[in-house]
């Protein structure tokens, strides 16, 4: 018999003993009313193997249990990753369309405001107050080093005509 098994039938051979020691014993007389099998004693290489055994199994489901729950982690931090940028790209969206219904509300109002000015004159006007607003922003910048940017009235007309190209050029891309 398997040894794994002798544990699991331990009433089943109790059963056998008592069969086997009432056959014998009634010859003389006795009477056997109940055998109990109280402890099986491996020899000890045996009870080292299954220990090892048992401990190898235990530490085979432990490193299941921990691979599991490293994969849960790792698809729980993604997920919270995806959900941050799809927010921040819901904001980004956001303060574009603020940005270009402000300019638009300012183009009109200043149209309206002031007579005989075309909507290309306002965004001209706005193309250079960001060129002064990011010349400013830069040399506030503690992190900078020195910028040459050629300055002067030629050169914001010139400015001002190279964004509009390159918007233009976006827009046939």
């Amino acid at each position: 018999m398997i040894l794994d098994d002798v544990f699991e039938q331990k009433n089943e051979i109790a059963k056998a003993v008592e069969n086997e020691l009432e056959k014998a014993m009634s010859a003389y007389g006795y009477e056997i009313v109940q055998t109990l099998i109280v402890d099986i004693e491996p020899d000890v290489n045996v009870k080292r193997a299954m220990n090892e055994i048992n401990a190898a199994a235990r530490m085979r489901l432990a490193a299941t249990e921990k691979a599991e729950a490293e994969k849960i982690l790792q698809i729980k931090r993604a997920e919270g990753d995806a959900e941050s940028k799809y927010l921040a790209g819901l904001g980004i969206a956001r303060q574009r369309q603020a940005i270009v219904d402000g300019l638009r509300d300012s183009v009109l109002a200043f149209s309206e405001n002031v007579p005989g000015t075309s909507s290309k004159d306002v965004m001209d006007m706005v193309l250079v107050t960001q060129y002064f607003d990011t010349m400013k922003d830069i040399g506030a910048s503690s992190k900078s080093s020195a910028v040459f940017i050629p300055h002067g009235p030629g050169a914001v007309k010139d400015i001002a005509a190279q964004i509009r190209d390159g918007q233009l050029q976006g827009r046939m891309v």
